[in-house]
């Protein structure tokens, strides 16, 4: 079964089926009523770090299985936290704020450069290429580790304040992370 990461024209896909995706990552899923906004995204941030590091390591270690099975999990959590913040968070802040070409146009463009490098990424797996796959892994790591503090550091924070009360209606929406 071939996992696909999101639909559209751009797709990030590896073969991996159900079971196995289950035996490297087991679906726990784990809430805290009390977490604000912030904690909630930045935690789901840290989340995605650990499912990179295991592409990595996979990558260094030339595991052509295991980076496409790390890399198929990774690819459908990050998507699935781009989803989060550009169908619930970034709406809400831009209506709460008035700002629709600050902040959020910057980080929806940033989301874009990472989901190329994800294909990127799936084309260095399907060609079983050593130096490219480190290299898309190193330039994707650079991207997401700048693009985290921009968010954690401004964007969340602003969106906390803005968000007001809408804040913990909004993670009732999005439901728990999975650990």
């Amino acid at each position: 079964m071939v996992g696909e990461a999101w639909s559209g024209n751009d797709q990030c896909q590896f073969d991996v089926s159900p079971s196995e995706e289950n035996e490297i990552y087991p679906v726990i899923t784990s809430w805290v009523a009390s977490m604000s906004l912030e904690e909630y995204f930045t935690q789901d941030h840290r989340q995605c770090d650990q499912l990179f590091l295991a592409v990595e390591q996979a990558a260094e270690a030339r595991d052509w299985a295991g980076i496409g099975k790390h890399a198929k999990v990774f690819c459908d959590r990050l998507e699935r936290h781009f989803q989060m913040e550009e169908g619930d968070l970034f709406p809400a802040f831009e209506e709460a704020t008035g700002m629709r070409f600050g902040p959020t146009q910057v980080m929806r463009m940033e989301h874009q450069q990472m989901r190329q490098l994800l294909v990127e990424l799936q084309e260095t797996v399907r060609d079983r290429d050593p130096e490219a796959i480190l290299g898309v892994t190193e330039t994707l790591l650079m991207l997401m580790q700048q693009h985290n503090a921009k968010e954690e550091g401004m964007l969340y924070p602003m969106a906390e304040q803005a968000l007001g009360e809408e804040g913990p209606a909004m993670l009732e929406r999005l439901g728990p992370l999975p650990d």
